[in-house]
């Protein structure tokens, strides 16, 4: 009878999944740029929120959540406060955010990667799997600005270009 060894290496660093998530984080900066200022903050499809609407959702999201994982504070979400009128405005909160995002990140042990944590009051599952959510979430928003770029006759970048 064969028997199957059991994987014991670690497939990836926190260090990883951060170089990871902030790979998609340049390429969606990359987006926010690609879009005219107008567009930008007006344009939309089939009812969908504007480009501008959906980055303010992402910056609302990563760093305050992850500044709640590490002081375990659970207060709802909020996107109200940040109300940007340019495009300069949100690629300079953008980029703040990731400074953010770099300095919570890199408080979370590996071992409270596993913990289980209410996020927001509202997604109990473990930390790495909020995490994950936040890259996809991203990932979701960014295919519609591709969405709205195409429809305005701009090529978008490479979605493979994150760096």
């Amino acid at each position: 009878m064969a028997t199957t060894a059991t994987a014991t290496k670690q497939f990836m660093t926190s260090d990883q999944l951060l170089e990871h998530w902030q790979g998609h984080r340049n390429l969606t900066r990359r987006v926010i740029e690609a879009f005219p200022e107008k567009e930008l903050f007006e344009f939309s499809v089939a009812g969908m929120r504007p480009f501008a609407k959906l980055a303010v959702e992402l910056i609302s999201i990563a760093g305050p959540a992850l500044k709640g994982i590490n002081e375990k504070n659970m207060e709802a979400y909020n996107e109200e406060g940040f109300n940007p009128k340019t495009k300069e405005e949100i690629l300079k909160k953008w980029d703040e955010e990731t400074e953010v995002i770099n300095h919570y990140f890199n408080q979370i042990s590996e071992e409270r990667m596993q913990e289980t944590f209410n996020l927001f009051g509202q997604y109990e599952f473990p930390v790495y799997q909020n995490i994950l959510y936040f890259i996809d979430n991203e990932i979701h928003h960014r295919g519609q600005g591709y969405v709205y770029l195409r429809s305005l006759g701009i090529e978008p970048p490479f979605f493979w270009e994150r760096f």
